[in-house]
């Protein structure tokens, strides 16, 4: 087996029980030692309804949770403008304790996302362009007050938010494939989320972590700076089969670079079905627990 040592594990969960068994959920996450528990930011994903927002999940799990990181995977632009996102994220923040980490990224189209329910599919510049913006914006809100702000998407007049916050700001992971994006976590990112594309994830990883490097290079920063947290669940890779099998994966990825992986909650009769067995294993294994 590899070394995973090194390495931390974190859970994504899916906002879909009804409470309170979700919160029993959130909080058995804690107990199984997770580094972070983290939900997506969705209007509705892949058709299932109800979908929970994810800023309300975690104002809830904030204040049933005691230890564990909470975070957005990620806060989408498509539907949240910057100033009631900072203004809910500082919410979390104190409500936490400081546990909150924001992941962010530029959001998705079609039917897996929220394409069809905005009715709007930006281009790949128009979205680029937005969560640029939309990544600033936020960062000037949760760190001066006050704040003035003009942009081509968004304008906030004399707001003050950053006050009361218990970090500076919550960390940002920035989901960012492509040279703008990697380069935007470079300069403001304290994480980078990497979600593998195509059949062979490991050599996307690979050539991915090599555009960070570059990217990290031209911001004059060293790319081990940033925790970088790979997504699982996604491919054929036996992230959960046994105990041994994630062993083998998490040291092959950790040999790459990457500090952080995020499997997700088994969830029966879908692809993210796993043995909860098999899961608590493997999570008393890398935790310690």
């Amino acid at each position: 087996m590899s070394d995973t040592s090194g390495v931390n594990l974190h859970v994504i969960l899916w906002p879909i029980q009804e409470w309170p068994a979700m919160g029993e959920t959130w909080r058995r996450a804690e107990q199984l030692g997770f580094a972070g528990a983290w939900v997506y930011d969705h209007l509705a994903w892949r058709g299932h309804t109800p979908w929970d927002d994810a800023y309300a999940s975690l104002a809830a799990a904030a204040a049933l949770t005691e230890r564990i990181r909470l975070g957005t995977l990620v806060t989408s632009p498509n539907f949240r403008t910057p100033i009631p996102t900072a203004s809910a994220a500082r919410t979390i923040d104190r409500i936490s304790g400081g546990r909150l980490t924001l992941g962010i990224g530029a959001g998705g189209s079609g039917h897996t996302s929220d394409g069809d329910v905005l009715d709007r599919d930006w281009t790949p510049r128009e979205r680029a362009d937005r969560f640029a913006e939309w990544v600033e914006q936020l960062d000037a809100l949760m760190t001066t007050a006050p704040v003035s702000l003009e942009g081509e998407h968004w304008t906030a007049r004399d707001v003050s938010i950053a006050a009361g916050m218990v970090q500076r700001r919550p960390p940002y992971w920035i989901a960012g494939n492509g040279p703008r994006g990697m380069r935007l976590a470079a300069r403001l990112g304290q994480g980078w989320i990497a979600n593998p594309q195509g059949e062979d994830h490991y050599a996307d990883t690979v050539a991915r972590l090599e555009a960070l490097e570059r990217a990290c290079e031209a911001e004059g920063r060293a790319a081990g700076d940033l925790a970088r947290m790979l997504m699982t669940g996604f491919g054929d890779e036996p992230w959960l089969a046994s105990v041994g099998a994630f062993e083998d994966l998490a040291g092959r990825y950790g040999e790459l670079g990457i500090t952080d992986i995020a499997v997700h909650w088994p969830r029966p009769g879908t692809d993210w079905e796993a043995d909860m067995g098999v899961f608590e294993e493997i999570a008393a294994h890398v935790n310690g627990v």
